[in-house]
């Protein structure tokens, strides 16, 4: 059973099921969409250089909704914030609840492949129509701001309105709502209590803006916790756990610990079939089967908090089968996230970008190696096959700590720049390495290529048919990854 650390004073609790969200958008709103341009570009507009920067506040994105009829008061939110395995768990907690048949919105940054997949409901990307008449819409409101000299708001909180205007068009029951950065001052924030909030593994990440200890940090994750709702937190390290925990009782909110102590899980599966890979791991919670096609080893960890906050939504009322939740565990597809990409040679897409996430890497590549091996499969063996690094990382991030962990598993590493203002010369990252190396007695091959593509391009040469690829790095290089394997590998 999962821990109940503290008891709620007071707080809503939904009975009776969810209620479907009701009306359309305010009127004004509505005679902005009926008006529009349609040679305006939402995607252009909203990527406008001036306003893609972080100022961390509500106080624009408050005045941004009030002008567009505060769609966010006419639905109802699962919160998610957290360093490392957010968008993780809002995939999966989004997929169940439509499993349970929810019309369910599903709000996530940063994008991968296309700018629309950040807004979804059931698991399908805003339209292009859809996300024309809902920019245009909030473009008008955020340049009347402007001209009465309050400030336009910026790319994310544009996109957030965008995203909550949809949502109230399309229906939405619930919204699985991930927090952009950090938590207290972010836009998503300007909700009210929301159904259940969530917190993901804190760790070390913007701590330019956030913080430098995990004191700090938890500080600000915690800072979505109001009165009213339940959280749901991964356990965490002693000093971000005491913050989490009394935040709560500040608030007066019950707080769900999972207890991994009754989570089990399987080892790795994998079965070729031609030229298709497949991987898959059961676990069990709470003594209930599940199975996942999220590799990582954290996986089922991430997979039992959301478990957890789906508990917390039918103690409030909502009808969530377990098998529906079986089903929707299993269905989730979480691109990026040490994703098998290719089975020829092995290839894997990884946008762990701090060093919790890199040493996530290490070790389920470690656990994947083995499965392979007992299969039969070739994929990076140790001392058989090659195994291929392709990486590239913005400046700002623990590069250094990052490089430490990641060089002793593979015997080449290809840098690269990636495609970001922020990006660490593929020639900085490489002295990285080669001063790693000659200190720890590694010996790893580096490189580094003009491009994102060439990287790629050479790793998989070099590879050949029985080794090992994987890129990693940062989640702004995986789109480009997505298009250099499609173009040259989806033959």
């Amino acid at each position: 059973m999962a821990r109940m650390m503290l008891e709620a004073s007071e707080g809503a609790a939904a009975s009776g099921g969810a209620e479907r969200a009701e009306g359309v958008l305010a009127d004004t709103v509505v005679a902005a969409a009926s008006a529009v341009d349609t040679a305006f570009d939402p995607v252009a507009y909203i990527n406008t250089p001036r306003w893609q920067h972080s100022v961390l506040g509500l106080e624009r994105v408050e005045e941004l909704l009030d002008r567009l009829g505060r769609p966010q008061d006419r639905l109802r939110f699962i919160h998610v914030a957290g360093t490392n395995g957010k968008g993780s768990i809002s995939a999966y907690l989004a997929t169940s609840l439509e499993e349970a048949g929810y019309t369910v919105g599903l709000f996530t940054s940063p994008y991968i492949r296309c700018f629309e997949e950040r807004i979804r409901v059931n698991g399908q990307n805003i339209q292009p129509n859809e996300l024309l008449r809902a920019t245009y819409a909030v473009r008008n409101a955020a340049e009347a701001m402007e001209a009465q000299g309050l400030g336009h708001p910026t790319e994310f909180e544009l996109m957030l309105a965008v995203a909550l205007v949809h949502f109230v068009a399309r229906g939405c029951e619930l919204v699985v709502l991930e927090v952009g950065l950090g938590g207290r001052l972010d836009a998503t924030n300007v909700i009210s209590a929301p159904e259940v909030a969530v917190i993901a593994r804190i760790g070390l990440d913007h701590t330019d803006l956030l913080g430098t200890t995990q004191t700090e940090i938890a500080e600000e994750k915690a800072g979505i916790i109001k009165a009213g709702t339940t959280v749901v937190s991964w356990p965490q390290d002693p000093e971000a756990q005491a913050i989490i925990n009394a935040r709560c009782e500040e608030q007066g909110c019950p707080l769900r610990i999972p207890d991994f102590a009754v989570l089990t899980i399987q080892p790795l599966e994998c079965e070729r079939s031609g030229e298709e890979l497949q991987c898959y791991r059961r676990f069990s919670y709470q003594d209930t089967p599940y199975r996942t096609t999220l590799l990582g080893w954290y996986q089922p960890f991430n997979a039992v908090v959301a478990l957890e906050a789906l508990e917390v939504l039918r103690q409030k009322g909502w009808s969530i089968p377990v098998a529906a939740v079986q089903a929707g565990l299993e269905k989730t597809r979480w691109p990026g996230r040490f994703e098998l990409v290719d089975s020829t040679p092995v290839t894997l897409f990884d946008g762990g970008h701090n060093p919790q996430g890199a040493a996530a890497l290490v070790e389920s590549l470690e656990e994947l190696s083995q499965c392979l091996e007992q299969h039969g499969i070739p994929g990076g063996r140790h001392g058989s096959r090659e195994r291929i690094l392709v990486f590239g990382v913005l400046a700002d991030k623990d590069w250094r700590t990052m490089v430490s962990l990641l060089a002793p598993p593979f015997q080449r590493v290809i840098c690269f720049t990636p495609p970001n203002p922020r990006a660490l010369a593929a020639e900085s990252l490489a002295q990285g390495f080669q001063e790693e190396c000659e200190a720890a007695g590694l010996d790893l091959l580096i490189e580094c290529a003009a491009s994102e593509e060439e990287a790629l391009l050479r790793a998989w040469q070099q590879a050949g048919e029985e080794g090992l690829v994987v890129l990693a790095g940062s989640l702004y290089s995986l789109g480009v990854g997505y298009e250099v394997h499609k173009k040259y590998r989806s033959l």
